[in-house]
């Protein structure tokens, strides 16, 4: 059997009763370590698992599939995902790899930031697509994001923006030259995901969003140190939230409810009252 078991958003106590169960019975024990993190290390799941981990990196699972897979049709493999196993589509793509091998599978669910980011206060059914965004270089910013953000604008749903995190990546020059060497883990952080929104609506100037629209900036969500700020893309610009996970929120239609939410975490509560009244007076 194949578990996909989801560990939540913080740390190791954040797996549910069912997928302990299943991680503690499994010969062996895979974490997915790219597409997301926990807020803690592996040794610390190690030690509460009572169970070792083998680290599952992009290039394992999306290429060499076969090394997670092998004897799963005799005997238990747990294979660990941040969040919720359908949290990205990489995870489904193995699902169907087991099945094309006629190797068992089940799912153990856990929360992820799609349900939790209602911290923020935001209705979850006024959420429209989710959409991601990827650190710019000099030759690089794809702006594919922007037209999903304003056709959520259009119909007054919510965005909510997944940062990128960069885990065991090869500089360009390192991937030409075929070297084994790894850059730096970096995750873009909410200020930065603002900048480079703004950036584009310069750029592209279709006024899917402005300096003063609002947003929800978010910082470790489901941890005890969880952080939030509300204010304008141009406040949110210049914050400093510390250490990742980070993830932002663009509204859209707003209630006077959320906005009762929201409001506590306010940078600046004039500012926020000021384009709350601008954007959302008499429109809910």
């Amino acid at each position: 059997m194949l578990y996909l078991i989801g560990l939540g958003l913080a740390d190791e106590t954040d797996i549910t009763v069912k997928g302990l169960h299943a991680v503690k019975k499994a010969h062996r024990v895979y974490l997915e370590a790219y597409t997301s993190i926990l807020l803690v290390g592996k040794e610390r799941l190690e030690a509460f698992y009572k169970r070792p981990i083998l680290v599952a990196d992009r290039e394992m699972v999306e290429s060499n599939d076969e090394t997670i897979l092998s004897g799963a049709k005799t005997e238990d493999v747990a294979f660990l995902v941040v969040g919720d196993p359908f949290g990205a589509t990489t995870h489904s793509d193995l699902v169907l790899r087991a099945r094309q091998l006629r190797i068992p599978t089940q799912i153990i669910h856990n929360a992820s930031v799609m349900s939790a980011v209602g911290a923020t206060g935001l209705q979850l059914y006024n959420f429209g697509q989710t959409v991601s965004m990827v650190f710019f270089t000099d030759t690089w910013k794809p702006s594919s994001f922007y037209d999903r953000v304003k056709e959520n604008r259009q119909i007054g749903l919510h965005t909510l923006m997944l940062l990128d995190i960069k885990v065991k990546e090869q500089s360009e020059e390192n991937l030409a030259r075929g070297r084994k060497i790894y850059e730096p883990p970096r995750f873009m952080s909410a200020a930065q995901c603002a900048a480079q929104m703004l950036e584009i609506e310069e750029e592209r100037g279709e006024g899917a969003y402005a300096p003063d629209s609002l947003a929800v900036a978010v910082a470790r969500l489901g941890a005890s140190d969880q952080r939030m700020a509300a204010g304008t893309l141009m406040q949110v610009s210049g914050i400093d939230l510390g250490a990742p996970l980070h993830s932002l929120v663009l509204l859209g239609k707003a209630h006077d409810l959320e906005r009762e939410y929201i409001s506590e975490f306010a940078i600046n509560r004039d500012v926020f009252d000021r384009a709350w009244s601008v954007q959302f007076a008499g429109k809910q």
